[in-house]
């Protein structure tokens, strides 16, 4: 059972609708911990909300677009009276799968802005209040795409990168603080996101994960970070962390392309 005293007495899901985000709510609520869920979409998130209160616990709701200039601002001010022991930042799944150079700049930042700028801010803003208390858990919802390189999704792939990077010196950071700090790194998950995009999963070999399962390994394993790979992925992890690049990019390339529907190739 997640230990309240040390996450609680409130929780932020940013991304926390549908999928993995509302596994971690339900998982949440069941463990007491009240929430304040975050997600652009006003009807997963009432449904969300609605499924965690009749688990007993106080929620509340923000729908925000976290590119929105005063989407950090509004989140500051929603829970100013709040405890809040526990951040997950799980928003982030905006991709834009085109090519970088033939690509619109201002799609590219909006992916920069999602994953990196919005996490910073949230991270920076309730990791201090957390370090002041002596206690309390970031955990930052990564992906394999962020051990190598890929065509069409390179900036994506480089901003999660980026967050395991940064997930690693801030447990550094929080750690004689009694804040605990964890990337959770997905492979593939059988999200609405994931469904609706169209990607197979019916591949021979592929490790296909439930939100479910990655949700309840997460918050199990929140206490020891800095990295935790979900789903049985550790291995394709070490295997896309080694050498020589070009030979693992152009493999992982190849890999990924058969996820895709045909349309999309």
């Amino acid at each position: 059972m997640l230990d309240k005293g040390v996450y609680g007495p409130w929780a932020v899901v940013a991304g926390g609708s549908e999928g993995v985000g509302a596994s971690f709510a339900h998982r949440l609520a069941d463990a007491g911990i009240n929430l304040v869920l975050i997600a652009r979409k006003p009807e997963p998130l009432r449904q969300t909300a609605e499924e965690a209160r009749a688990r007993g616990v106080e929620v509340r709701t923000l729908a925000l677009d976290l590119l929105a200039p005063d989407a950090v601002t509004r989140i500051r001010t929603a829970t100013e009276d709040l405890e809040v022991g526990l951040l997950i930042f799980n928003a982030g799944a905006n991709s834009y799968g085109h090519e970088f150079v033939s690509g619109d700049l201002d799609r590219v930042q909006g992916v920069l802005d999602l994953n990196i700028t919005a996490q910073l801010a949230l991270a920076h803003h309730f990791g201090a209040l957390m370090k002041d208390r002596g206690r309390g858990g970031i955990m930052l919802v990564g992906s394999l795409s962020g051990y190598l390189g890929q065509a069409t999704i390179s900036v994506y792939s480089a901003a999660k990168a980026f967050s395991r990077v940064f997930a690693e010196g801030l447990w550094l950071e929080l750690r004689p603080h009694g804040v605990h700090v964890l990337e959770l790194v997905l492979g593939v998950t059988r999200t609405p996101a994931m469904e609706r995009a169209g990607l197979r999963m019916d591949l021979p070999g592929l490790r296909v994960a439930e939100p479910d399962d990655v949700a309840r390994e997460g918050l199990e394993r929140l206490a020891d970070g800095p990295v935790w790979v979900a789903g049985g992925n550790a291995e394709t992890a070490e295997r896309r962390s080694g050498f020589p690049r070009a030979e693992l990019v152009r493999g992982a390339h190849e890999a990924s392309r058969r996820l895709l529907p045909a349309a999309a190739k």
